[in-house]
């Protein structure tokens, strides 16, 4: 059985911790963590099943101010692999009442960038659980990953990851 890759940033904080809650709801032994401020596409490419874990960092500030941040130096990175016949899924760390506007809108950003290189995106999530005006990342109903709110809902992350893994399992096969 070959090892999941979660690649995740920013290391430390928030979305670090949900990472590992996601490996050890997997199992410790089947899990890779990787840091995206040190990754590569060669990286990505040794691995046939990926979970992609970011905080709220839109398109727009991509592109913007914070060319320093861990996932602006990744996400171009992300189009120079083929992800065809790869399982792969993306949590998202947001916040529901600060960005209900835009919440997890980055999920979108991503998402959008794997499907235009071949990924088919498992671990949708009903949109109809979360609390929010606007988000990017639904799609017919469905977030197209795991929104986690460590702000204002870290009681429900446990649950949610728990959840998720579950999802994940058949097509993960772990």
């Amino acid at each position: 059985m070959s090892k999941i890759a979660i690649f995740y940033g920013p290391v430390g904080g928030a979305v670090n911790r949900v990472a590992e809650k996601v490996k050890n709801a997997i199992g410790e032994d089947k899990v890779e963590m990787v840091a995206v401020k040190d990754a590569s596409v060669a990286d990505l490419e040794k691995y046939d099943k990926i979970i992609f874990g970011m905080s709220t960092v839109g398109k727009d500030s991509w592109d913007s101010q914070y060319d320093n941040v861990d996932w602006a130096k990744f996400l171009p990175e992300i189009g120079k692999t083929n992800y065809k016949g790869k399982a792969v899924a993306i949590f998202g760390l947001g916040d529901h009442v600060t960005y209900a506007s835009t919440f997890v809108d980055h999920i979108a950003v991503l998402a959008k960038e794997l499907q235009e290189k071949g990924a088919e995106l498992l671990g949708k999530v009903p949109a109809d659980n979360y609390e929010y005006d606007e988000s990017e990342a639904v799609v017919d109903g469905q977030f197209l990953g795991l929104p986690i709110d460590e702000d204002f809902e870290p009681e429900l992350t446990d649950e949610r990851v728990e959840a998720w893994v579950k999802q994940l399992k058949p097509d993960f096969g772990f």
